[in-house]
């Protein structure tokens, strides 16, 4: 579903990049958290998905930070192909 179109977009673009690269694994969370958040809109009261959830999305907020301070461009570009919020932290 929603997992499908987003790595579909992301990695047809960028076939021959790694997959340890920083983009690489900033969409991966995304499509997590993505995944995490439709499961709990049923399952209001998973606790441990919950924790899960937070714990991903600061890994991914520390992956855009390290890519801002690196690469602001293709921080800007990610940002809007993957349709998050930029970071508040400057």
């Amino acid at each position: 579903m929603v997992k499908n179109l987003f790595i579909s977009v992301i990695s047809q673009e960028k076939k021959e990049e790694k997959r340890g690269s920083v983009e690489f694994q900033i969409v991966n969370f995304t499509n997590k958290i993505k995944r995490l958040t439709s499961h709990l809109e049923l399952h209001r009261k998973d606790y441990l998905s919950q924790r899960g959830l937070r714990k991903i999305l600061g890994k991914r907020q520390r992956l855009l930070s390290f890519l801002l301070k690196k690469n602001r461009v293709g921080y800007k570009e990610l940002i809007g192909k993957l349709d998050i919020r930029e970071s508040k932290i400057p």
